[in-house]
């Protein structure tokens, strides 16, 4: 049997402090040692440590009437690092840029087709001009002169695990090959393209409607038709990158990504609808026995519990196995929350170490 080394244990009770502080917010030194089971002196060296390397500070004390060292609350230097989310679609880019906490600190967005200069130009539809300068002005805007640690980019696309680039290219207006590397050279901190669907699935994962479950299938429906794979709690991208993508399927009447979009489903009776959906989801059901299938995008969020609730009766009738149909529940943009949990877990990693 191998123990840990010291160095090894101190990086543990590091992460479990800085985790909780996270969680639960500012805390005491007494409140730390009660949620971790540790002794007093080594919470007092994880404070001085996890404080001399800028992690954390004092920031204000406990109850009015208690003060002393034991009163000290304790908080993440929340401002430590940055993080930009970005949401490239069709028509618009949009980019949240958020602290170490995960609280907002920026937000920008341009028209995909507003233009070379980059300016949001909300009425102009000419020329797309450069994508991969709409990106990078946004994302210069949101950050507002702060330094990224990390940039998560989310677009339509099979991204390759390998390259961490796309495999065959969007449908983004004025999207070429070379727009990862451009984006990195203008860029201030590292780029990550992921694609949106996985990202919203993450979101999904982390807050949403299948927080807690570590296996479901997400079916996006929207202007694209795409789905996502979790299965024991990880992401399934495939081998380049091509899990979920089930808008190539053939649906009878032509590739589901033609019959199940927004234009293809709008003015359909919420039966038929739910015909379609299950019939989509039903073989990823059969193959994969998810449990959970949330459904995503416009569409999916705007057919809400009646769409679920006949889709559930439609698979009841297909599937060999049980499966649950959920909406999502994540109100606002689930692919720009999947980009900054994203990117907030490489800042987090990188800075408390691995959990």
């Amino acid at each position: 049997m191998r123990t840990a080394t010291p160095s090894t244990a101190r990086a543990i009770n590091d992460r479990l402090a800085l985790d909780l502080l996270l969680e639960r917010g500012p805390l005491t030194a007494p409140q730390i040692r009660a949620l971790t089971g540790l002794s007093r002196p080594t919470v007092s060296d994880l404070i001085e440590r996890l404080q001399a390397s800028g992690l954390i500070e004092a920031g204000g004390e406990a109850g009015g009437h208690r003060r002393g060292p034991n009163a000290r609350l304790y908080r993440i230097v929340a401002g430590r690092a940055h993080v930009a989310g970005v949401d490239v679609r069709r028509d618009a880019v949009t980019v949240t840029v958020a602290d170490l906490t995960g609280a907002t600190t920026g937000t920008a967005g341009r028209r995909v087709g507003s233009g070379g200069d980059g300016a949001n130009r909300t009425g102009d539809t000419g020329d797309t001009g450069d994508i991969a300068e709409l990106v990078a002005g946004a994302v210069a805007e949101a950050a507002g002169g702060r330094p990224l640690h990390a940039v998560v980019v989310g677009a339509p696309g099979l991204v390759d695990p390998r390259t961490g680039d796309l495999s065959r290219l969007n449908d983004v207006p004025g999207w070429r090959g070379s727009v990862l590397r451009e984006l990195r050279s203008r860029l201030d901190g590292p780029v990550v393209l992921e694609n949106e669907v996985n990202l919203a699935a993450l979101a999904e994962h982390r807050e949403g409607a299948a927080a807690g479950r570590a296996d479901f299938v997400l079916l996006w429906l929207d202007d694209g038709v795409g789905a996502a794979v979790v299965l024991d709690g990880r992401l399934r991208r495939g081998v380049s990158g091509g899990a979920g993508e089930i808008g190539f399927l053939d649906a009878g009447g032509g590739p589901l990504c033609d019959v199940l979009n927004g234009a293809a489903l709008r003015g359909l009776a919420a039966g038929e609808v739910a015909a379609r959906v299950a019939a989509a989801v039903f073989p990823a059901v059969a193959l994969l026995d998810p449990g959970l299938v949330v459904l995503a995008g416009e569409v999916g969020r705007a057919g809400g519990g009646e769409l679920a609730a006949l889709v559930t009766d439609r698979l009841a009738g297909l599937a060999p196995v049980p499966v649950e149909v959920r909406v999502t529940a994540i109100e606002d943009n689930p692919v720009l929350r999947g980009a900054v949990a994203t990117g907030l877990s490489t800042a987090r990693d990188d800075l408390f170490g691995a959990p």
